[in-house]
């Protein structure tokens, strides 16, 4: 007897009556005897994306014990659809059923029909949280994490790669967490041009940290006209890949620690008209360390300005970021304690660098592949909801 396989699958509608075409999609999937339906998730209202002129859709995720090899399964979703009145082709457009093949044990599957694991399951949080549900340490077979990381790692949102956007990657983290140090390893392993904070070169930072606090906001507009400068939409090719070493959400963070009222006040001015200008990031790696260590490594590298930055200071930044960070939901965040990147062993390095890989979209034509990813082939209905 053919042994039988977990596999996952994806629920959508939005059209017709959403949660009876759930219903019996699941019950003519169980009608197969090759096909056991373990458990269903919770459904949940999601809105669409892509084309997002249309009725919202129900979402959820289905557990399957099959024999049915990946190919033989997904056709059998698709006969499904099918017979619930999917038009063929209906990709981004509304439709009575949807049956995306999101997981077939730990097998990676990649052919001209079919892509398994989905390309997408780590961008979509209606995805995540169905596969949560069931199994949150379930792992991702590329990815090497689990599925409860992923979701973490989205805050709620769902996400879309654009080939045409700049794929711009911040690294972020307090003063002393080894933000420099990751960038340039990961400018390298990407072929990315690398974009480095100003600091060597701002004339007011060290009379700043000297205690001359009336020049901290000639300081600040420095970094802020800088990093504008670096990351405006004009300034930043398309399809192209940055890494930058700090967030530029970061200004405010530090514009509200060192400036007093009057300066804070016209800063906060400067900086909205400013950050209209800047190019969205589709990733944020933010590195997570104790002040008491960053501070340690403040003091080893020996920069003669830093050395006036007190613990109770990096105490507060700490705050500023974990909030700051808290409800994200510009782009997908990877957290990583900085323990984890001691010595930069080639195996972390790599592993590192797989995680951004899957949030940068590809900018390559339909059928070819990277790093044996199959870009932009038809696996299943898998481009949306």
């Amino acid at each position: 007897m053919t042994e039988r396989v977990t596999a996952y699958i994806g629920l959508g509608s939005n059209l017709g009556v959403r949660d009876r075409a759930i219903r019996d999609a699941l019950r003519m999937l169980a009608d197969d005897e090759a096909i056991e339906v373990t458990r269903v998730s919770d459904i949940q209202e999601t809105a669409p994306l892509g084309a997002t002129d249309q009725p919202q859709f129900l979402n959820g995720v289905a557990e399957l014990r099959t024999t049915l090899a990946p190919e033989a399964l997904l056709q059998r979703c698709k006969a499904t659809e099918s017979a619930l009145g999917r038009e063929p082709h209906s990709s981004w457009q509304p439709r009575p059923i949807d049956l995306d093949l999101l997981l077939y044990g730990q097998q990676i599957v990649r052919s001209a029909g079919l892509v398994v694991p989905h390309p997408d399951i780590h961008l979509r949080s209606f995805v995540l949280d169905g596969l949560c549900q069931l199994d949150p340490q379930l792992g991702h077979p590329l990815l090497d994490e689990p599925v409860s990381e992923l979701s973490q790692r989205l805050a709620g949102s769902s996400y879309l790669l654009d080939p045409e956007a700049p794929q711009l990657v911040h690294i972020a983290g307090m003063i002393g967490a080894g933000k420099t140090t990751l960038a340039k390893k990961l400018a390298e392993a990407l072929s990315a041009e690398l974009l480095c904070e100003p600091y060597d070169t701002n004339p007011f930072l060290p009379q700043v940290y000297a205690g001359k606090v009336e020049l901290a906001l000639d300081s600040q507009l420095y970094f802020l006209v800088h990093r504008a400068d670096q990351l405006g939409r004009d300034r930043l090719a398309p399809g192209q890949t940055f890494v930058t070493d700090y967030v530029f959400e970061k200004e405010l963070i530090y514009a509200r620690r060192l400036l007093d009222a009057e300066q804070l006040e016209l800063y906060e001015r400067v900086y909205e008209l400013f950050s209209q200008r800047i190019t969205a990031p589709v990733l944020v790696i933010y590195l997570e360390d104790s002040p008491g260590n960053c501070l340690e490594r403040i003091h080893r590298r020996n920069r003669p300005y830093e050395q006036r930055i007190t613990l109770d200071f990096l105490e507060r930044l700490d705050g500023d970021y974990r909030r700051l960070f808290g409800d994200w939901t510009h782009c997908p965040v990877i957290r990583i304690p900085t323990t984890k990147l001691t010595g930069y062993a080639d195996a972390v390095v790599e592993h590192v660098v797989r995680q951004v890989k899957a949030y940068i979209a590809p900018g390559l034509k339909s059928g070819e592949t990277r790093d044996g990813q199959v870009v932009g082939t038809n696996a299943g209905s898998q481009d949306d909801n």
